[in-house]
């Protein structure tokens, strides 16, 4: 009985280290800087900015790891976007109203929007392949 409760005890303790060490590192993740094609999406331009174009919109914080890790990911896929396909940001430490109206629960979300209308929902890192997927389809 002892026994049992000593390894389990050595089981959480590890765990809890290991999850320690995870979360120092995603927060050590350098911040990239957005590709000029990105569109920096605000409670003033949101609107304006997806309306009558396809737009890939990236609900993202400073203090993410995972969104630090899909930034790149999303530069290259707006490098190579043509048409009216877009890239669009929307910082939900500054603009709070729009992860509550469109009801983003945890980041990074990805909201795929064809004129100015939700189509399409993606959680989570995806892979630049994938994002091209997604667009494709909604095109």
């Amino acid at each position: 009985m002892q026994t049992t409760m000593v390894i389990d005890g050595l089981v959480i303790a590890g765990m809890r280290i290991l999850l320690f060490r995870a979360r120092a590192k995603m927060k050590n993740i350098p911040m990239v800087p957005d590709n000029e094609k990105i569109l920096t999406l605000t409670d003033k331009n949101f609107q304006h900015q997806t309306k009558n174009k396809l737009v890939l919109v990236d609900f993202w914080a400073a203090w993410c790891g995972p969104c630090r890790m899909m930034a790149p990911v999303l530069n290259d896929v707006a490098s190579e976007l043509t048409g009216n396909s877009h890239i669009g940001k929307v910082n939900i430490e500054q603009y709070q109203s729009h992860a509550q109206k469109f009801k983003v629960r945890s980041i990074p979300t990805l909201i795929l929007f064809k004129d100015g209308k939700e189509i399409n929902r993606l959680v989570g890192i995806k892979s630049k392949e994938f994002l091209f997927q997604q667009i494709l389809k909604a095109s």
